[in-house]
């Protein structure tokens, strides 16, 4: 017998949880709170964020107790990365036209990307923008309010589940999943299998947001969309890790990353060619 699901939509996207026994209307309402709280910090796309306040006025803003382990994998990819996954391309993307209307109409003029030590400053606890900056954390924030509303399930005592956000999935408890590795260029097809136990996996491509030749994974290097890579797949104990190393293989040597973190990969070029790392659980078909 299959497993309970509960399918709703948040963030802009789909979720699905997947547990042993159906969730009962307190731990959904847990879980929806928890989202909106996420939603409420990290969202450029809300008028009452705390995202928006820092694009209007800068100054220093003291982040929830959540905020750490976000702001300091994005360090570390940024350094990792030098510099070409940034939580600072949100002005980029509104000006290629990703913005809060979601026009996709692309503006006339472009501004440069800052440099970290350029715009913000970030203590641990509080982030300083010394100019007025549109953050975006597209790149990781997904998979972690995945771990989040893993830690929510847990604490109401779920203890086995599968959460997925439209391809940020983690898997917690007993058993193992089999997860396809969808095809960038065909969505009928899979390129592969991998296997995921008490971990995550998490994909990004850009044919899932993409608009008059443009896409939503930028450089922040050039403040324009990356090219050379098509999708990319990241194995990591958390969905944070996992969000955020799929998207800094779009940017750097995979060996580069190995050095940093502990995970395995996937990612395949526009030529078609595909790689995964050495010891990969799971197999890749072409």
């Amino acid at each position: 017998m299959p497993s309970p699901s509960k399918q709703f939509d948040a963030i802009g996207a789909p979720w699905q949880i997947d547990t042993a026994e159906p969730l009962g209307s307190d731990v959904e309402a847990a879980v929806a709170h928890r989202i909106e709280l996420f939603d409420r910090t990290y969202s450029r796309f809300r008028d009452d964020s705390l995202v928006t306040a820092i694009a209007r006025t800068p100054g220093t803003y003291t982040f929830p107790a959540d905020a750490p382990p976000l702001f300091d994998l994005y360090r570390r990819l940024y350094d990792a990365t030098n510099g070409a996954l940034s939580p600072l391309v949100g002005r980029a993307l509104e000006e290629l036209g990703y913005d809060r209307t979601y026009s996709l109409q692309p503006a006339a003029s472009r501004t440069r990307v800052p440099d970290w030590s350029e715009a913000i400053s970030w203590n641990g606890s509080a982030l300083t923008a010394l100019t007025p900056a549109v953050l975006d954390v597209g790149a990781a924030g997904k998979g972690y309010l995945v771990d989040l509303v893993a830690e929510v399930l847990a604490e109401h005592g779920v203890t086995t589940s599968t959460v997925d956000a439209s391809g940020d999935i983690l898997h917690r408890g007993a058993g193992e999943l089999r997860v396809a590795l969808e095809h960038p260029l065909d969505t009928s097809k899979a390129i592969g299998v991998v296997k995921v136990s008490n971990e995550a996996i998490c994909a990004s491509a850009p044919n899932r947001r993409a608009w008059a030749g443009l896409h939503h994974i930028l450089d922040a290097r050039t403040g324009l969309p990356t090219d050379r890579i098509i999708a990319t797949w990241a194995i990591a104990r958390t969905a944070l890790e996992a969000d955020g190393l799929a998207t800094a293989l779009f940017f750097a040597e995979p060996a580069e990353l190995e050095a940093e973190f502990d995970f395995q990969w996937v990612r395949m070029h526009a030529t078609g060619r595909v790689e995964h790392s050495a010891h990969l659980t799971g197999e890749v078909f072409l």
